[in-house]
């Protein structure tokens, strides 16, 4: 997966010998050298991170309700208004 890009940046970690071997292991399992294999397990598992953390699952009913929000015609508070009012007084 790393292999033809350009690398800039590195990194370094220590580990013990069983855990070494464990990776190695799979490494070739996956027809993947060590460096390869750790990047391409470390990107996949760093998205899916990602991916939970910035991504929002509402219930039926919750995403009804947003929907519902959304499509509503509010009427605009009274800090909007003023807000409105010294945008214009700028114009």
């Amino acid at each position: 997966m790393a292999t033809g890009h350009n690398k800039e940046a590195r990194l370094s970690f220590r580990l013990n010998r069983e855990l070494k071997e464990l990776i190695e292991r799979a490494a070739l399992l996956t027809g993947q050298n060590v460096s390869d294999f750790a990047v391409s397990v470390l990107i996949e598992h760093a998205r899916q991170i990602l991916q939970e953390h910035e991504t929002t699952l509402l219930s039926d009913r919750d995403r009804d309700l947003f929907l519902a929000m959304l499509d509503k015609d509010a009427e605009p508070n009274e800090a909007l208004k003023k807000a409105a009012n010294r945008l214009r007084s700028r114009i």
